[in-house]
């Protein structure tokens, strides 16, 4: 299989923060979620891939060159949290500045993204709510003909309606061949309709990188009374908390025998592994 980002032993250190030698590769032709809470290192390591931040070790390649080389940035569609548009520009005003950057830049494409998105060419960034700017900043990544996408929070702020419509630009985009999408967000539900390959970060440090439907498989949720909860099963179970109820965490689906018969056992969401990793502090 072939990989759009390789990352090796990669590092880097913050007075508050360290990325800690973390490695993962991101196949072609995914929809790549990059998940963890707010502060666990998806944002340092999106602006390492880009070369916004020095690494302090390791290995960054996109599409089998080196991050640092010139070349590749043709290839890329970056949208980041935070825009850096002039506030007093249009669309109009962008596409002008941004366009002669790009060999394959599409005017016609961009002005249906406007069109599409409800957008005038003539209105100022400023005036522009967060939606309407995140639109806009899909629009110019989506105007160059990008190999591969790399998202920061698109969804970030938006509404349900807003975020919808952002995934479903997203699978259009999948349509074509050699594609591919490296997602950074906290917010799981939207990866759970639309990714294909997860990379679950925390605190710095990778915990899972695969495909969605193996993590997901890999455990559940596990429920029942305080009489139900062997001794020999409590160091099994992660995020255990146990309540006036009874008890309740998740577990690796491999090690659910041994439980009496009125345990109740779940299917696990992402936002459920984010949440029992965290309780368990990973």
């Amino acid at each position: 299989m072939k990989n759009v980002i390789e990352v090796n032993n990669l590092s880097k250190r913050y007075k508050n923060f360290l990325l800690d030698n973390i490695s993962f590769t991101v196949p072609e032709g995914y929809i790549c979620g990059f998940i963890g809470q707010n502060g666990a290192g998806k944002t340092t390591t999106l602006n390492l891939i880009l070369g916004m931040a020095l690494k302090d070790s390791g290995q960054i390649k996109v599409m089998d060159k080196s991050s640092e080389d010139v070349a590749i940035k043709e290839d890329l569609g970056v949208l980041l949290d935070q825009s850096y548009f002039q506030e007093d520009w249009t669309p109009i005003d962008i596409e002008k500045a941004i366009s002669p950057f790009y060999s394959r830049w599409d005017s016609k494409t961009f002005h249906q993204y406007l069109q599409r998105f409800s957008l005038s060419p003539r209105q100022k960034f400023k005036t522009m709510s967060r939606g309407m700017r995140t639109k806009l900043g899909l629009a110019v990544t989506l105007s160059h003909d990008a190999k591969l996408l790399l998202l920061d929070e698109p969804t970030s702020g938006l509404d349900p309606v807003m975020r919808n419509e952002i995934l479903d630009i997203l699978r259009d985009y999948m349509i074509e061949e050699n594609k591919s999408v490296f997602f950074s967000t906290h917010i799981t539900s939207d990866l759970e309709k639309v990714a294909d390959y997860i990379i679950y970060i925390y605190n710095g440090r990778i915990l899972y990188s695969g495909l969605k439907d193996d993590l997901i498989d890999k455990y559940c949720l596990v429920r029942g009374g305080h009489d139900e909860l062997p001794s020999s099963k409590r160091e099994s179970i992660i995020g255990l908390r146990e309540h006036i109820g009874g008890f309740e965490g998740m577990i690796e689906v491999s090690d659910i025998g041994g439980f009496p018969s009125g345990v109740i056992t779940e299917t696990v969401s992402l936002d459920d592994i984010m949440v029992y990793m965290n309780r368990k502090g990973a």
